[in-house]
């Protein structure tokens, strides 16, 4: 599994550089674009639909969403943002309250609904901070992964209460804070590396925190939609590292929240 895992990266890692920071434009979105589909293939599974006709067309459907946002303009605009954001208030809810209120949103219909809110945003998210440029992309990407790896280490060393005991048992509030304090280091290091010092640094960290608790929003999202379905990844598309959905699942939430904080930023 580690070589499968190694090999994996060593191939994907030079190609998803590449498209995110060395496309721009259209050619961007389309790069983006083709990568929340493949999540949207696999989010159909997710919901419930096993054929490939279903899932095929939820892909069609987000595809015709994204050329409708495109044309209109909308994807530039910060209103899907928001209602995505309200989504993930839904989507909130439904994770504290797991199992007992998981009959909500058990319908397939709602679950591919869920797939919209979550896969939409995050996309246009995606293509408006390109916009703002390459180094804002880089931050973002990075406040994930280093929030990732120091909750991982903090919940390993000092886990003792459980987060999210019935989504996720592994994760506990220790990893979280062990999260936002690597955060909070990455914060002032890009600021020192961007030239922002002061009170603008201390504000940039103060904004990377709540996108910090969003991106495990977006972990254990997914993570209690897998536990529902029976599902360890959400595909085996990715050998060694699951689905596209297993690795993008926190910049799901964490993208729009943070293109929406990105203003307040100057």
């Amino acid at each position: 599994m580690l070589r499968q895992r190694i090999l994996t990266a060593l191939v994907l890692a030079p190609l998803a550089l590449l498209g995110l920071f060395g496309l721009t434009g259209p050619l961007f979105a389309l790069f983006t674009g083709a990568i929340v589909l493949i999540g949207a293939w696999e989010w159909a599974n997710l919901a419930g639909f096993k054929r490939q006709l279903p899932r095929l067309a939820f892909v069609a459907a987000c595809a015709v969403a994204m050329l409708l946002l495109w044309l209109s303009g909308a994807v530039h605009q910060p209103w899907p943002l928001w209602l995505g954001m309200l989504g993930w208030l839904a989507n909130l809810y439904w994770v504290v309250r797991y199992p007992q209120q998981h009959a909500q949103w058990q319908g397939r219909v709602v679950r591919l609904g869920m797939g919209l809110w979550v896969l939409l945003p995050c996309w246009i998210g995606f293509v408006q901070l390109r916009d703002d440029g390459a180094a804002w992309l880089l931050f973002v990407l990075l406040l994930v992964w280093v929030a990732d790896i120091g909750a991982y280490f903090a919940g390993r060393a000092f886990g003792r209460r459980k987060l999210a005991v019935h989504v996720s048992p592994g994760k506990s509030w220790e990893g979280v804070y062990g999260g936002m304090a690597a955060v909070a280091v990455l914060a002032l290091v890009f600021a020192q590396w961007q030239g922002v010092a002061g009170s603008d640094a201390l504000w940039l960290m103060v904004l990377a925190l709540p996108v910090v608790l969003i991106s495990v929003l977006g972990d254990l999202f997914e993570s209690m939609l897998k536990r529902q379905r029976g599902l360890k990844d959400s595909s085996h598309l990715l050998p060694g590292h699951g689905g596209v959905l297993d690795r993008i699942d926190s910049l799901t939430a964490a993208i729009p929240l943070f293109v929406l904080l990105r203003p307040w930023l100057g």
